[in-house]
């Protein structure tokens, strides 16, 4: 259960090393290297209260298939497939349940014993985890269990068939969680109810017109709506819905990266440039802020060499310059898209007021 990613991370664990945050923003992975170094810490974190490292039934079983001079194969589908998939089909609400949760994660002091990781291994126990994570969080299941379920069985089957009588049997090491899933679509596969072509879930899925459509709907509609209040009130009030617009997503954009203790001149950035790129899809304030914090707080060969332990703390995440430019990316974006939507619901409230007075 490893893809080309995960695999190289287990055998070149210094990776983060050559790590360039500038050409990480720049290629639109912050958000995706965010969530790789959440999900690290929080695995190691629990890896280290039963003494085992993230990967070690992994890093077992190849080995011992080395050792034995045992071909091995990796069938999982890739990291960053998975993640992007997750994102790219969720809605609005649901990534900012998925941004939570991740957070959360990331700074939880909840400790997790060995007896509970056992528990957890038990049919009953995980069907009330899955079900509780389709009620929160349906999609990110969907993409991160049953998706990868398919994928795994497929890739698993088709081993089977690559290696031929070469090979007796196939030996799957997988996680708890996929037993299941796993064994059904396997089950599939051989009634001849399943193929095992899985070209529709191996890759991320393009944004469709609607996507494209909405992503300059909304500010059409702000463009529009503050014109109307020109129209209706007149200079007045058509300088008042821009203030509202200026006031709420500059500051909210800034109170986001104020919180994750950007750097002066990045606050700024944050301030007058979410107004702006809030009415340009090509373009995210969360960009600006990040590429200004990387600049003038340009991360140090430290922070690349201690990345994976700052990020399993707090305090190591805001000390470190590389995670707190991935803080200001992501908490400048959330102020920016709230702000959106406060000025928006501001400026309808106040051009209904004024409607209805001149008409009513």
């Amino acid at each position: 259960e490893l893809d080309e990613k995960r695999y190289e991370s287990m055998t070149n664990p210094d990776k983060y090393k050559e790590l360039d945050i500038i050409k990480v923003l720049k290629r639109g992975e912050a958000l995706l290297i965010l969530a790789n170094l959440i999900l690290s810490s929080f695995q190691k974190r629990m890896g280290q209260n039963i003494g085992v490292k993230p990967g070690d039934e992994m890093r077992a079983a190849i080995d011992i298939a080395q050792e034995k001079g045992i071909p091995f194969e990796l069938v999982d589908r890739s990291i960053k497939v998975t993640l992007n998939r997750a994102w790219a089909k969720n809605s609005f609400w649901g990534k900012c349940k998925l941004l939570a949760a991740l957070i959360s994660s990331a700074f939880s002091k909840e400790e997790i014993s060995e007896e509970q990781i056992e528990s957890l291994k038990k049919e009953n126990e995980l069907d009330s985890m899955m079900g509780e994570l389709s009620e929160y969080l349906p999609t990110v299941k969907e993409v991160l269990i049953d998706e990868r379920d398919r994928y795994l069985a497929a890739h698993i089957w088709e081993c089977k068939n690559f290696y031929g009588e070469k090979a007796k049997s196939v030996t799957a090491v997988l996680g708890a969680g996929h037993l299941p899933g796993v064994q059904k679509h396997l089950e599939a596969i051989a009634a001849g109810s399943e193929n095992t072509d899985t070209t529709e879930i191996s890759n991320v899925p393009p944004k469709g017109i609607g996507s494209k459509i909405i992503g300059w709907t909304i500010p059409a509609i702000i463009v529009a709506l503050i014109a109307l209040g020109f129209y209706v009130g007149g200079k007045k009030m058509g300088g008042q819905f821009v203030g509202s617009w200026i006031i709420w997503n500059g500051l909210l954009a800034a109170i986001g990266t104020l919180i994750a203790a950007g750097h002066p001149l990045t606050i700024l950035i944050a301030f007058l440039g979410a107004p702006i790129t809030s009415l340009c899809p090509l373009v995210g304030v969360g960009f600006l802020t990040g590429i200004v914090q990387a600049l003038v707080k340009k991360p140090k060969v430290r922070d690349m060499e201690t990345l994976a332990d700052d990020a399993e703390t707090l305090k190591g995440f805001y000390s470190n310059r590389i995670t707190r430019v991935l803080l200001v990316f992501v908490l400048s974006s959330l102020g920016s898209s709230i702000g959106t939507f406060a000025a928006g619901a501001t400026i309808v409230k106040e051009l209904t007021q004024k409607i209805t007075a001149l008409f009513g």
